[in-house]
């Protein structure tokens, strides 16, 4: 299996299938059928039904890589020719299965290896795409997580996290996590396009998608939306608290689907949102729980087993602590000095929401606070940033308030340069 899976490697990227003319399969074809093949496209049949699980499209693709790849195209032709069937606007599993076609009368060198015309030129952008997704869906079955890691930034979940996303774009690829007594498990993984100049947006209408920690804020309904849209939409938080300080600008980054006529997207294709297949989309949907689901961007993830991370948890568990100590405290000056210079909450600088913390405070009456379902969420890129939600509950009390602050590492040191209910 081994051997079968670094021939996959090597060849099924180019789809190379080698037949030689002694070997092809003799098969009468109408003029109608050999414009197809050429053109890599197989009519839709009208009115064809298919029930689409998540991520089922693919794994079929994928399989017929495999067989590619075993050296078995008959079998690989006969399950191309029924996935194009059932996905009839899945345009790369109809270019590979116009390739195996062509591969029946002639060597096939490439992906998309179509005979030189004004048809093929002109068709050289898309077919450099779909070359692309056919690269990274490969690299994401290549390169798969090692059991039981996480991404980094996951430094801590609340129960109250049921899910977790962590996005890959260098891989074009998002995970979907469980949150389970047992810890954070990998559930379910899939493509994805991101914005057309790439990641790591900063302003309105660059076509780039944020990276950093973000939270699902609402789940749009269908109906209210474009077919452009797909089967629905999933905001997030962009611009976050350290998007703001650092004077991002542009909003509107949704996760969300495609135009019926299209299964998936280029790699690069979007204004600046993350786009999935309707199908992964739906699970997503179906599964994830609003404003307390975390979604992770970033250029490319680290896994690393959980318990490695316990002690930069308990590390900055123990800093939390020591913040909630000075609050119970009701000592203004030790409070205050938690918080950075340029604090801001919610536009209010640190001498415009003292006043309110005051309040709180003498409201407290000295009675203690408890924090509850607490998490963690790291980021680091040119300063270490901690993104930390937790239920803030004054003793006697049947309700509380839930909270987030944004913290960052000076030094030795954490400060809160954000604060704000949630």
């Amino acid at each position: 299996m081994k051997k079968a899976v670094t021939v996959l490697c090597v060849m099924a990227p180019c789809l190379v299938l080698a037949l030689s003319p002694a070997r092809s399969e003799s098969r009468s074809r109408t003029p109608a059928a050999k414009e197809a093949a050429a053109r890599h496209v197989t009519p839709a049949r009208p009115g064809a039904q298919h029930e689409t699980r998540d991520g089922e499209a693919e794994a079929r693709l994928i399989d017929i890589y495999k067989l590619i790849g075993q050296g078995n195209p008959r079998e690989a032709l006969r399950n191309a020719e029924s996935l194009v069937k059932d996905h009839p606007n899945f345009q790369l599993a109809q270019l590979v299965y116009g390739d195996l076609l062509s591969g029946f009368a002639r060597p096939v060198r490439t992906l998309g290896d179509v005979p030189p015309d004004t048809a093929s030129r002109a068709a050289a952008p898309l077919l450099a795409e779909l070359r692309q997704e056919s690269q990274l869906r490969l690299r994401a079955l290549r390169e798969r997580p090692a059991p039981g890691t996480v991404p980094s930034q996951f430094l801590a979940l609340s129960p109250r996290n049921k899910h977790a996303i962590a996005i890959d774009a260098s891989r074009s690829r998002l995970y979907l996590f469980e949150n389970t007594a047992t810890g954070i498990k990998l559930v379910a993984d899939y493509y994805i396009s991101v914005g057309k100049s790439g990641i790591e947006k900063s302003v309105e209408g660059d076509l780039r998608t944020p990276v950093g920690v973000y939270f699902i804020t609402s789940n749009l309904n269908p109906k209210s939306l474009r077919d452009f849209y797909g089967s629905g939409a999933l905001p997030i938080n962009y611009p976050n608290q350290l998007d703001v300080k650092r004077g991002k600008t542009g909003g509107g980054i949704w996760l969300h689907g495609t135009p019926p006529a299209q299964f998936s997207r280029a790699p690069l294709s979007t204004d600046g949102c993350v786009v999935l297949a309707n199908p992964d989309l739906e699970r997503i949907i179906r599964t994830v729980e609003v404003r307390s689901t975390p979604v992770v961007i970033a250029h490319s993830l680290k896994w690393v087993a959980p318990q490695s991370l316990a002690a930069d948890s308990k590390s900055f568990e123990n800093v939390l602590q020591d913040w909630h100590s000075a609050k119970s405290s009701g000592d203004m000056a030790k409070l205050t000095a938690w918080y950075t210079p340029d604090f801001t909450s919610y536009g209010k600088t640190l001498a415009e929401w003292t006043p309110a913390l005051q309040t709180e405070l003498k409201q407290l009456g000295g009675r203690d606070i408890q924090l509850k379902d607490v998490s963690y969420l790291r980021w680091t890129d040119s300063t270490d940033t901690m993104v930390v939600t937790f239920g803030e509950l004054v003793k006697g009390d049947k309700t509380g308030r839930t909270k987030r602050q944004y913290w960052v590492r000076q030094g030795s040191q954490w400060k809160i340069f954000f604060e704000g209910t949630i």
